[in-house]
């Protein structure tokens, strides 16, 4: 049985440091969720930040029916799940495949119900446990202890060797000319291509580097999945699907300006994002695909776009976003809507089969967590889950480090200002590194 207990916090950030020192000491699994304080997304319901730990049950990994046996695994527990999908899910939807190389191994699914969550809004903490590993006296013995002084290792990020780009400059440029050709001759309207950047025989404290990212770039769906010796960091700001209700809401990132060095160059800057065409162009053909995902579990005559190419500003950049909601289907679970809009539009394409087999065929290595998605579903059915973008991967066993950006290719891309745009989003990381 799962029990509450509520605190009220002297230091949030002094015992949120603590609290991840203390967890990553004790635990070998565990997932911290930050909004960031960006209102306007409201991304954890009534929560800003949520900490889950520890292992209660987990799902069990299937080499084929991945969503469905999540389906049944939230049917029997009804309790809080957490957990990511990986982009190459994609292979059990759709006649695809995923034999690019990958370096730092993520499993393609991963649910677990945890031990003990810890739920902040500003200065109020509560806790939800299991009777079954915690008691009341062992919670508040935590609490002390996490209040008392920082326990936090102020250690350097390391990287023993510099970060490499698995293309060149000209690769990336041929490359693009192809796709270029591709939606010239009707295969494709739209593709999202990405590339890698890459350490090898790197060391790097996780805690240190999730923490310095997160001070340079918050964002609304940043997040730290700590899974034995491999760690997601992330700075994502896009939404992949929340669901409040019987309401699922999309909300796909398409369109890219840096941000001014003053307040009137950064209006600007703005403007001319909000008038570009192609950036414009690229945003309401992922809308289309969107909607026609929704549509797949909605409500007859329920998908609907709520807003159009909406400036959304971050600290390196301003973003398109547009927000796009369905009503479920009462003939469809929850977990289908998830799987019938997996993967995400923003992260493949137009038409999405045919662009996720041009991503496999023109990209190096596979993507792995990265487009893939991480969140939470509650023991009453909804749900919260980002994009995985704007992040770091890192398997400590292997000493691999990873960070992959990309952008949407169109008939209007122009070669140079596509490269400039992946330096761009990658900026905040290069800047930590």
């Amino acid at each position: 049985m799962r029990l509450k207990k509520n605190f009220f916090l002297k230091n949030i950030e002094i015992f949120k440091e603590n609290l991840f020192f203390w967890a990553n000491e004790n635990f070998s699994k565990f997932v911290y969720l930050d909004s960031n304080d960006f209102k306007d997304f409201s991304p954890n319901f009534s929560f800003e930040k949520i900490f889950a730990l520890g292992i209660s049950d987990e799902l069990k990994i299937q080499k084929e029916d991945n969503f469905s046996n999540l389906k049944k695994f939230y049917e029997e527990k009804k309790d809080w799940l957490f957990g990511f999908f990986t982009y190459d899910l994609k292979n059990e939807l759709e006649d695809l495949k995923s034999e690019n190389i990958d370096n730092v191994f993520f499993p393609k699914i991963h649910f677990f119900c945890p031990q003990i969550i810890f739920f902040f809004k500003k200065n109020k903490l509560e806790i939800e446990f299991l009777n079954d590993f915690f008691n009341e006296n062992q919670i508040i013995e935590i609490v002390e202890n996490l209040s008392k002084k920082n326990f936090f290792k102020k250690t350097p990020i390391f990287l023993k060797k510099k970060i490499q780009r698995r293309f060149t400059k000209k690769e990336y440029f041929d490359i693009l000319k192809k796709l270029k050709n591709h939606i010239k001759i009707g295969d494709i309207y739209e593709i999202n291509f990405c590339q890698e950047f890459f350490s090898e025989e790197t060391e790097i404290n996780s805690i240190r580097t999730f923490f310095d990212l997160k001070e340079i770039s918050p964002t609304p769906f940043s997040c730290f999945y700590k899974l034995e010796d491999k760690f997601l960091l992330s700075a994502s700001p896009e939404r992949f699907l929340k669901k409040v209700g019987n309401k699922i809401i999309s909300q796909p990132i398409k369109g890219t300006i840096k941000r001014g060095i003053n307040k009137l160059e950064d209006e600007i800057l703005k403007k001319q994002l909000k008038n570009d065409e192609k950036e414009r162009a690229e945003n309401i053909m992922i809308v289309d695909l969107v909607r026609n995902d929704l549509s797949r579990t909605a409500k007859n005559a329920s998908v609907k776009v709520e807003e159009l190419c909406k400036i959304y500003t971050y600290p390196q950049v301003h973003q398109l976003i547009s927000t796009v909601s369905s009503e479920l289907d009462k003939n469809f679970h929850f977990i289908d809507a998830i799987k019938y809009s997996f993967p995400m539009g923003s992260m493949t394409g137009a038409p999405k089969i045919k662009a996720m087999e041009l991503i496999e065929k023109y990209e190096k290595t596979k993507r792995g967590l990265y487009s893939g998605s991480v969140g939470y579903i509650s023991p009453d059915g909804n749900f919260d889950f980002n994009v995985i973008i704007r992040s770091i991967l890192y398997n400590s066993k292997k000493k691999y480090l990873s960070f992959t950006v990309g952008g949407a290719i169109t008939d209007k891309s122009i070669l140079e200002n596509e490269y400039e745009e992946c330096l761009l989003k990658a900026k905040a990381i290069f800047k930590i590194l």
